[in-house]
């Protein structure tokens, strides 16, 4: 019964050698970037969301498929309930010594660190290399000496500090700290400094950081012939006259051949952190670099909108992180995530083939965006339109009922397009904000849901018997961004007992 899944509803590779930004128009927030070979790895916060610390995998900078996730659990016994806004924070990742690294911070727990041989396969459990309230965005660096060290922000929230970096000496096995290093960057005009990138270049180390906070920010350089300092400072990205908020926290990372990009996101509200690429260079004589376009001949760079990429192949695949899912594998796709820590028993793949069973778990008693069994995934474009198929079986008499169906979480609430099957029968219910305003009898048999996003965050929920003419509801969900996360749209299953079995998962364009 499943329906053809269609294209991805944003591609950044113009087939032409060009790209538009984003490169990535999902929340793939505080990204980090490495090139190991001809291959370039990110990865990007994933807070209470499982599995975790998503891994990206391209070798051109555009075209990203997401292959594997580092992290399976959030490393803490509280993260089985939902805490908003708490987690893996800005991670970093690096390659040294024939490992992959990544080191993530939870703000209210520590510095953590996990590893991989290949970052496709298992990784780590992670290990406690820091407990620090309020330390974030860690960063290693190895120097040529054999010598390590880590460096760290601090988030105000938490520790009462702000607009500071730090580097202390680690062991080179991430295994311990070594001292209190020393204070390099306290920088009060650059509020909310954090997220610093190391990198060493011609004789420099250079300390990237974002300043001036998420929304309206900018990216600043440091550069010292020392690693603790002192450091000169420079912003070499800023909004300017474009329309590209807040463009900084990201990589600075070059080609085999030897050119330069900065990947970094740009906060646009419900659709979450989207990834921008922006051309770097170092002009001659000049031990800074030039981010973007130089629009007003001010020394400062401003975001692209697009660019010429050598690393792109004209007429080659052009693709982007799964979205649609016809659940026809073993395994759920790597795009979904749960809301927290998550159960293996939660989802069932073999039970009926081609369709996803999802067993009903107990609702929070308050708040459905509360509840970690949400599956979920990233809002994957600025306009787009979900579909999928629900068949609910009707409870025995004196069996629980279970509410399920298409899911929007968006800020601190959610709406849902679902159907509630009780021993007295099956009721089509649209919920938004917690308050009910549809609940109408509907016939046995399979039911069409679909929800259509607009470039406001407006979502239009509709619904179809076995014909797949939809009807469309008249009211209106706008999602909104919450917990330094944008919307996520997903499916669920909530009740006692029981269980929902879904067809597929379709995101598609807008039709006209």
């Amino acid at each position: 019964m499943s329906a053809p899944l269609h294209a991805h509803p944003w591609l950044s590779d113009q087939g032409d050698g060009t790209y538009r930004n984003p490169v990535l128009h999902a929340d793939y927030s505080d990204p980090d970037v490495i090139r190991v070979g001809d291959t370039y790895w990110m990865t990007a916060s994933s807070f209470t969301a499982t599995p975790g610390l998503p891994i990206l995998r391209s070798h051109d900078l555009v075209n990203w498929e997401l292959v594997n996730h580092a992290l399976r659990q959030v490393p803490h016994a509280s993260y089985a309930a939902v805490r908003p806004g708490c987690g893996v924070w800005a991670p970093s990742i690096r390659h040294h010594a024939g490992q992959f690294w990544i080191f993530f911070p939870m703000p209210d727990e520590g510095l953590y660190v996990t590893t991989a041989t290949d970052p496709l396969g298992a990784w780590s459990e992670p290990w406690l290399l820091q407990a620090a309230k309020g330390w974030i965005d860690p960063c290693p660096y190895w120097d040529a000496d054999g010598s390590a060290w880590l460096f760290h922000a601090f988030a105000n929230s938490r520790s009462g500090k702000r607009d500071r970096l730090h580097v202390r000496p680690m062991s080179p096995d991430a295994r311990r700290l070594l001292g209190e290093g020393v204070e390099i960057v306290h920088a009060p005009q650059h509020p909310y400094l954090e997220g610093p990138k190391v990198h060493f270049r011609d004789g420099w180390y250079y300390v990237m950081a974002p300043g001036g906070g998420v929304p309206t920010g900018w990216q600043v350089a440091y550069r010292s012939r020392s690693l603790t300092g002192p450091y000169d400072e420079k912003i070499v990205l800023e909004t300017g006259s474009t329309a590209i908020n807040g463009p900084h926290q990201g990589a600075f990372v070059d080609t085999p051949a030897g050119d330069w990009w900065f990947i970094h996101f740009q906060d646009v509200g419900a659709f979450g952190r989207i990834v921008h690429l922006q051309p770097v260079v170092w002009p001659n004589g000049e031990a800074w670099p030039q981010v973007g376009v130089d629009y007003d001949g001010n020394g400062v760079g401003e975001p692209v909108a697009g660019a010429k990429n050598s690393l792109l192949v004209a007429g080659a695949p052009r693709f982007a992180p799964a979205t649609s899912d016809a659940f026809d594998a073993p395994t759920l796709g790597l795009q979904w995530q749960w809301q927290g820590n998550h159960q293996a028993a939660w989802a069932e793949l073999t039970a009926r083939p081609g369709w996803l069973r999802l067993v009903a778990q107990p609702p929070h008693p308050d708040k459905l965006d509360l509840t970690p069994h949400l599956l979920l995934q990233k809002f994957p474009a600025r306009t787009f339109t979900v579909t999928t198929v629900i068949d609910l079986v009707t409870p025995a008499p004196g069996a629980p009922a279970v509410l399920a169906g298409l899911v929007v979480v968006g800020g601190a609430t959610s709406a849902c397009l679902a159907v509630r099957s009780a021993p007295d029968g099956r009721r089509l219910v649209c919920r938004l904000a917690e308050t009910n305003v549809l609940d109408w009898p509907v016939m046995g048999g399979p039911i069409h849901l679909r929800v259509a996003v607009s470039a406001d965050g407006s979502c239009v929920f509709s619904y179809a018997g076995e014909k797949a003419i939809f009807a469309e509801l008249p009211s209106v969900f706008v999602a909104r961004e919450g917990g330094w996360m944008g919307a996520k749209v997903g499916l669920f299953a909530s009740g006692a007992a029981g269980y929902a079995d879904f067809d597929y998962f379709n995101v598609s364009a807008p039709t006209a």
